[in-house]
């Protein structure tokens, strides 16, 4: 028998925004530890100071400590625990786990009851028989990044959330515009300068109708910047719209613009600071100066930005075994569906794992679609596969695709160019 497993203090700690509860076991699962404490900074000490007490009365030389990963909540006592400097003696490994992985395992445990210090209890005994296969916390190296790069995506996600509301109002104003086929729109973006004005300035279709087509046209240039190519075609474009849409009543005139006008504000205001967060990230990084952001950059298409938050996510390349745990970590994984002989094709993305890593590596596989042709050929080849969703799922399986570059990459500490073939030579 492992005479270090045999000598381990296995402590679960259930978490909540307020409390704490610890349960402590030794490797034959006798309790030694059962306690609750605020989830705080003297509750946190109070747990150091418990936990050294029993690896002395035990006579217990290393110690495991594991916890769900709820959030922001265990950030906090993790990282206290993790660099305790009395606790530092006994080797401590932190661990901070998935939910879904502690709910599974509780199942094994019949008809017990849920409770905070039972939930304490399963967690420990999840440690102590071996279950973790995540690496243990490294500390806040990377906490600082993550923060901006997390927040950006929070951001991100609210922008795209408006951008869907805002469409429901478009349509009841000018519904025509918001059904045309993309050939025919007359904007590119239609949450852009231009199409803000048109849609907010205007009180109504029947005044875009009735607008001088040169009126319409000196609008559109100034509102533009001078920036379309054919200023009388979208002129003649919104015209016909205009004629085609629906009418409304006229009761419905201020509050639809308003509640446009609002959305288009609140898309501006948050591109702001998705600008104002890039800035701050670039500067993040600077001052972090990782050979692993430095390896990502040299990716052509992959830009500080996207970066720092693959960075960010991934920290030490070194607890993954493989590419394939790096992909299952990042959710970009496809579920099997098998029965007898037959094995399904079109089958869905796990996505339980890490799902900032999973939007900045979908983020920069798009982006690298531009610069190299290896990756576009690629994308278009599973797009012409796919028979439904082709656009995602062949974006999906191009950020596989990058995962086994980035691995590759990353575990060897080089730069990628066009000619190394990084991401084949991880599979020779």
């Amino acid at each position: 028998m492992n005479n270090t497993l045999t000598a381990t203090l296995f402590i679960g700690i259930d978490v909540s925004s307020k409390s704490n509860y610890v349960y402590g076991m030794d490797f034959f699962g006798n309790k030694l530890l059962s306690f609750q404490t605020s989830n705080n900074n003297p509750g946190a000490e109070v747990i150091g100071h418990e936990i050294l007490q029993c690896l002395k009365k035990n006579s217990l030389t290393h110690l495991n400590i594991a916890m769900e990963s709820t959030s922001f909540y265990s950030w906090h006592i993790a990282n206290f625990l993790s660099c305790h400097e009395e606790l530092l003696w006994f080797k401590p490994k932190v661990y901070c786990l998935n939910p879904k992985v502690i709910a599974n395992y509780k199942k094994t445990f019949i008809d017990i009851d849920k409770t905070d210090p039972k939930d304490a209890m399963v967690i420990s005994d999840f440690a102590r028989v071996g279950k973790i296969t995540t690496e243990p916390w490294k500390g806040s190296q990377y906490i600082a990044l993550q923060r901006l790069t997390r927040c950006r995506l929070h951001i991100m996600e609210n922008i795209t959330r408006e951008k869907s509301y805002i469409l429901s109002n478009i349509f009841l104003k000018f519904s025509e515009l918001a059904v045309l086929d993309k050939s025919d729109r007359p904007f590119l973006n239609k949450f852009g300068a231009a199409s803000s004005a048109v849609l907010t300035e205007f009180m109504s279709t029947e005044e875009i109708a009735n607008t001088d087509i040169n009126q319409l046209v000196n609008f559109l240039i100034d509102k533009s910047k001078n920036r379309f190519k054919d200023p009388m075609a979208t002129a003649k474009i919104l015209k016909r719209a205009a004629r085609d849409s629906y009418r409304l009543d006229k009761s419905l005139y201020n509050p639809l613009n308003a509640a446009i006008a609002a959305s288009f504000n609140c898309i501006k205001a948050l591109e702001k600071e998705v600008r104002t967060l890039d800035k701050a990230i670039e500067r993040a990084v600077k001052v972090l100066q990782t050979h692993e952001f430095e390896c990502l950059c040299s990716i052509y298409g992959i830009g500080p930005v996207f970066a720092a938050g693959i960075t960010a996510e991934i920290g030490d390349i070194t607890k993954f075994n493989n590419q394939a745990s790096l992909a299952k970590y990042s959710g970009l994984t496809w579920r099997k569906k098998q029965s007898g002989n037959f094995t399904a094709e079109d089958t869905y993305l796990t996505k339980t794992g890490n799902k900032y890593l999973r939007y900045y590596i979908l983020e920069a596989a798009g982006s690298i679609l531009r610069f190299n042709k290896e990756y576009n050929d690629y994308y278009h080849k599973k797009y012409n596969e796919a028979l439904i969703h082709k656009h995602k799922r062949a974006l999906a399986l191009t950020g596989r695709k990058l995962i086994r570059l980035i691995f590759a990459l990353l575990s060897k500490s080089q730069l990628y160019t066009m000619n190394n073939n990084a991401d084949k030579a991880i599979n020779s």
